[in-house]
């Protein structure tokens, strides 16, 4: 298929938070799509290491802030949005800071806002400009809505998740 895309979370302070090797699978109108197939390892930091069950897709919008992870059933989460600074791309590698706010879509239609509390903690601990806390949470309340209704959450992402099961 594609060459392989080293994904880098960091946080606020610039640590690393998660990161992994995806396979390059295309970009459309809405973002570059890379590919996790069953056995694909992810890892929070220098810390946990964490190998997928099951075959995932993630979209990296241009311009925007956040990230999807579309995962194939049997997966209790369907859709796992990582609110973010717009990504940062080069030839090998998509980087981006993760600002604590997910909007989970569960494969029952039950869409959902986690880690609230950690944002509000993070705006003091690394002192978030106003300008991040608001387009943070714009991107957040938007998602909320779009996971259910819009795409490409509703079936584009079907056609990328195929290319890795």
């Amino acid at each position: 298929m594609g060459r392989d895309v080293r994904v880098v979370y960091r946080k606020f302070d610039e640590s690393l938070h998660w990161h992994q090797w995806l396979e390059w699978l295309g970009e459309d109108e809405h973002g570059v799509w890379l590919g996790g197939r069953v056995g694909a390892v992810s890892q929070r930091g220098e810390g946990l290491k964490l190998t997928a069950e099951e075959a995932h897709v993630q979209l990296f919008p241009r311009d925007k802030w956040f990230t999807a992870i579309f995962n194939d059933a049997p997966r209790m989460t369907e859709i796992y949005c990582d609110i973010t600074t717009p990504v940062e791309f080069s030839e090998d590698r998509v980087t981006m800071i993760d600002l604590d706010l997910d909007v989970i879509k569960r494969r029952d239609g039950t869409v959902l806002v986690d880690d609230e509390d950690e944002f509000a903690e993070h705006q003091v601990k690394y002192g978030y400009p106003a300008e991040i806390i608001e387009r943070a949470q714009a991107s957040c309340d938007w998602l909320v809505k779009a996971v259910a209704n819009d795409e490409p959450f509703t079936t584009v992402y079907k056609t990328y998740l195929d290319m890795v099961r």
